[in-house]
Protein backbone atom coordinates (compact mmCIF):
# COMPACT_ATOMS: atom_id res chain seq x y z
CA UNK A 1 0.00 0.00 0.00
CA UNK A 2 0.86 3.74 -0.45
CA UNK A 3 1.80 5.67 2.46
CA UNK A 4 0.30 8.66 0.75
CA UNK A 5 -3.05 8.01 2.19
CA UNK A 6 -1.97 6.83 5.21
CA UNK A 7 -0.08 10.01 5.88
CA UNK A 8 -3.02 12.41 4.41
CA UNK A 9 -5.53 10.55 7.07
CA UNK A 10 -3.54 11.71 10.04
CA UNK A 11 -2.53 15.36 8.24
CA UNK A 12 -6.35 16.94 9.65
CA UNK A 13 -4.69 15.67 13.57
CA UNK A 14 -1.30 16.88 12.78
CA UNK A 15 -2.64 19.95 11.31
CA UNK A 16 -4.45 21.20 14.08
CA UNK A 17 -2.68 20.29 16.75
CA UNK A 18 0.35 22.34 15.68
CA UNK A 19 -1.94 25.65 14.56
CA UNK A 20 -3.58 25.43 17.58
CA UNK A 21 -0.41 25.69 19.34
CA UNK A 22 0.88 28.53 16.63
CA UNK A 23 -1.89 30.62 15.91
CA UNK A 24 -3.93 33.19 18.36
CA UNK A 25 -6.62 31.60 20.38
CA UNK A 26 -9.16 33.70 18.32
CA UNK A 27 -8.11 31.84 15.21
CA UNK A 28 -9.05 27.94 16.71
CA UNK A 29 -12.03 28.21 14.42
CA UNK A 30 -9.70 28.97 11.20
CA UNK A 31 -7.54 25.72 12.65
CA UNK A 32 -9.87 23.40 12.61
CA UNK A 33 -11.18 23.95 9.63
CA UNK A 34 -8.49 23.80 7.86
CA UNK A 35 -7.88 20.45 9.32
CA UNK A 36 -11.63 19.70 7.97
CA UNK A 37 -10.67 20.21 4.72
CA UNK A 38 -7.29 18.27 4.88
CA UNK A 39 -10.27 15.17 5.42
CA UNK A 40 -12.25 16.42 3.01
CA UNK A 41 -9.60 15.70 0.48
CA UNK A 42 -8.47 12.42 2.10
CA UNK A 43 -11.71 11.46 1.63
CA UNK A 44 -11.59 12.52 -2.05
CA UNK A 45 -8.29 10.72 -2.76
CA UNK A 46 -10.18 7.32 -2.58
CA UNK A 47 -12.69 6.22 -5.51
CA UNK A 48 -15.51 5.51 -4.48
CA UNK A 49 -15.92 8.10 -2.75
CA UNK A 50 -18.89 6.22 -0.28
CA UNK A 51 -18.80 4.65 1.81
CA UNK A 52 -15.33 6.61 3.30
CA UNK A 53 -12.73 5.50 4.98
CA UNK A 54 -13.54 5.34 8.99
CA UNK A 55 -10.57 7.52 9.96
CA UNK A 56 -11.37 10.00 7.71
CA UNK A 57 -14.99 10.56 8.22
CA UNK A 58 -14.30 10.75 11.67
CA UNK A 59 -11.59 13.27 10.99
CA UNK A 60 -14.04 15.25 9.17
CA UNK A 61 -17.07 15.52 11.59
CA UNK A 62 -14.46 16.10 14.42
CA UNK A 63 -12.82 19.22 12.38
CA UNK A 64 -16.55 20.23 10.93
CA UNK A 65 -17.44 20.32 14.34
CA UNK A 66 -14.67 22.09 16.20
CA UNK A 67 -14.86 24.93 13.13
CA UNK A 68 -18.17 25.88 14.18
CA UNK A 69 -17.68 25.71 17.54
CA UNK A 70 -14.57 27.88 17.38
CA UNK A 71 -16.03 30.57 14.64
CA UNK A 72 -19.14 31.21 17.66
CA UNK A 73 -17.47 31.26 20.98
CA UNK A 74 -16.94 34.29 22.64
CA UNK A 75 -13.59 35.56 23.30
CA UNK A 76 -13.38 34.54 26.76
CA UNK A 77 -13.68 30.97 25.64
CA UNK A 78 -11.44 30.55 22.69
CA UNK A 79 -8.56 30.45 24.70
CA UNK A 80 -9.92 27.57 26.36
CA UNK A 81 -11.00 25.53 23.54
CA UNK A 82 -7.18 26.75 21.65
CA UNK A 83 -5.74 24.62 24.56
CA UNK A 84 -7.56 21.81 25.35
CA UNK A 85 -9.53 21.39 21.91
CA UNK A 86 -5.80 20.78 20.33
CA UNK A 87 -4.96 18.47 23.36
CA UNK A 88 -8.30 16.38 23.62
CA UNK A 89 -8.45 15.20 19.56
CA UNK A 90 -5.97 12.68 19.89
CA UNK A 91 -8.02 11.35 22.65
CA UNK A 92 -11.16 11.34 20.44
CA UNK A 93 -9.68 9.87 17.43
CA UNK A 94 -7.66 7.27 19.42
CA UNK A 95 -10.89 6.25 20.88
CA UNK A 96 -12.74 6.08 17.83
CA UNK A 97 -9.81 3.50 16.27
CA UNK A 98 -9.89 1.60 19.48
CA UNK A 99 -13.66 1.48 19.76
CA UNK A 100 -14.07 0.59 15.66
CA UNK A 101 -11.24 -2.48 16.05
CA UNK A 102 -13.67 -5.19 16.03
CA UNK A 103 -15.53 -4.44 13.44
CA UNK A 104 -13.26 -2.78 11.02
CA UNK A 105 -9.68 -2.29 12.28
CA UNK A 106 -9.20 1.04 9.82
CA UNK A 107 -5.61 -0.20 8.30
CA UNK A 108 -7.43 -2.82 6.82
CA UNK A 109 -9.58 -0.28 4.27
CA UNK A 110 -6.16 0.47 3.36
CA UNK A 111 -4.55 -2.86 3.34
CA UNK A 112 -7.17 -4.23 0.76
CA UNK A 113 -6.63 -1.68 -1.61
CA UNK A 114 -3.53 -3.50 -2.37
CA UNK A 115 -4.10 -7.09 -1.18
CA UNK A 116 -6.07 -9.30 -3.68
CA UNK A 117 -9.28 -10.23 -2.00
CA UNK A 118 -9.14 -13.64 -1.78
CA UNK A 119 -6.92 -13.26 1.40
CA UNK A 120 -9.03 -10.64 2.83
CA UNK A 121 -10.70 -13.53 5.33
CA UNK A 122 -7.15 -15.05 5.53
CA UNK A 123 -5.86 -15.23 9.35
CA UNK A 124 -2.81 -13.90 8.86
CA UNK A 125 -4.43 -10.87 7.15
CA UNK A 126 -6.63 -9.99 10.08
CA UNK A 127 -3.94 -10.53 12.77
CA UNK A 128 -1.92 -8.10 10.97
CA UNK A 129 -4.78 -5.04 10.62
CA UNK A 130 -6.01 -5.55 14.31
CA UNK A 131 -2.16 -5.59 15.55
CA UNK A 132 -1.44 -2.15 13.62
CA UNK A 133 -4.73 -0.71 13.95
CA UNK A 134 -4.27 -1.50 17.96
CA UNK A 135 -0.90 0.15 17.65
CA UNK A 136 -1.89 3.37 16.16
CA UNK A 137 -5.13 3.72 18.34
CA UNK A 138 -2.99 3.80 21.55
CA UNK A 139 -0.17 5.53 20.15
CA UNK A 140 -2.96 8.57 18.93
CA UNK A 141 -4.47 7.97 22.57
CA UNK A 142 -0.81 8.49 24.10
CA UNK A 143 -0.39 11.56 21.76
CA UNK A 144 -4.18 12.94 23.36
CA UNK A 145 -2.64 11.91 26.88
CA UNK A 146 0.69 13.76 26.67
CA UNK A 147 -0.89 16.78 25.08
CA UNK A 148 -3.33 16.82 28.12
CA UNK A 149 -0.50 16.95 30.58
CA UNK A 150 1.49 19.47 28.58
CA UNK A 151 -2.22 21.53 28.59
CA UNK A 152 -2.66 20.97 32.06
CA UNK A 153 1.19 22.19 33.05
CA UNK A 154 0.13 25.26 30.72
CA UNK A 155 -3.25 25.77 32.68
CA UNK A 156 -1.93 26.25 35.80
CA UNK A 157 1.61 26.74 35.68
CA UNK A 158 2.92 30.44 37.26
CA UNK A 159 6.36 30.50 35.74
CA UNK A 160 7.88 29.04 32.61
CA UNK A 161 6.31 26.23 30.81
CA UNK A 162 8.76 26.18 27.96
CA UNK A 163 10.46 23.02 28.24
CA UNK A 164 7.62 20.62 29.69
CA UNK A 165 5.30 21.90 26.61
CA UNK A 166 8.28 20.65 24.48
CA UNK A 167 8.15 17.60 26.17
CA UNK A 168 4.60 16.63 26.59
CA UNK A 169 3.52 18.89 23.66
CA UNK A 170 5.81 17.90 21.26
CA UNK A 171 8.57 15.68 21.75
CA UNK A 172 6.60 12.44 22.85
CA UNK A 173 4.04 12.35 20.40
CA UNK A 174 6.62 12.94 17.91
CA UNK A 175 9.01 9.70 19.68
CA UNK A 176 4.78 8.07 19.32
CA UNK A 177 4.24 8.49 15.91
CA UNK A 178 8.12 7.75 14.61
CA UNK A 179 8.20 4.32 16.72
CA UNK A 180 4.16 3.61 15.04
CA UNK A 181 5.45 4.64 11.83
CA UNK A 182 8.78 1.88 11.99
CA UNK A 183 6.18 -1.00 13.81
CA UNK A 184 4.11 -0.47 10.88
CA UNK A 185 6.54 -1.57 8.38
CA UNK A 186 8.82 -4.10 10.29
CA UNK A 187 5.77 -5.94 11.71
CA UNK A 188 3.65 -7.05 8.86
CA UNK A 189 7.12 -8.40 7.06
CA UNK A 190 7.56 -10.06 10.60
CA UNK A 191 4.36 -11.78 10.62
CA UNK A 192 4.46 -12.89 7.07
CA UNK A 193 7.85 -14.24 7.07
CA UNK A 194 6.10 -17.19 9.46
CA UNK A 195 2.89 -16.82 7.97
CA UNK A 196 0.49 -17.28 5.35
CA UNK A 197 -0.27 -15.24 2.00
CA UNK A 198 0.73 -12.83 0.34
CA UNK A 199 3.22 -10.29 1.86
CA UNK A 200 0.72 -7.39 2.65
CA UNK A 201 2.60 -3.70 2.36
CA UNK A 202 2.65 -1.89 5.92
CA UNK A 203 0.31 0.93 6.08
CA UNK A 204 3.00 3.64 6.09
CA UNK A 205 5.24 2.11 3.66
CA UNK A 206 5.14 1.45 -0.40
CA UNK A 207 4.47 -2.29 -1.10
CA UNK A 208 7.75 -4.41 -0.94
CA UNK A 209 9.27 -5.86 -4.36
Amino acid sequence: MKPLPLIMSFLPLIAFSLLSKLLPHGDIGWAALVAAIFALIAILMHKPYWPPKILNAASLILFAALAIIGFIVSAGSDRWLAIWAGAGVGLIIGGVILVLLPVMPFTEQFARETTPQAYWSSPTFKQINRVLSAGWGLAIVGVGVSRVIAAIIIEHSTGRHRLPDLLFGTAIPIVLLVYMLRFSKTYPEKVTRHGEGPKQASPSAPAAS
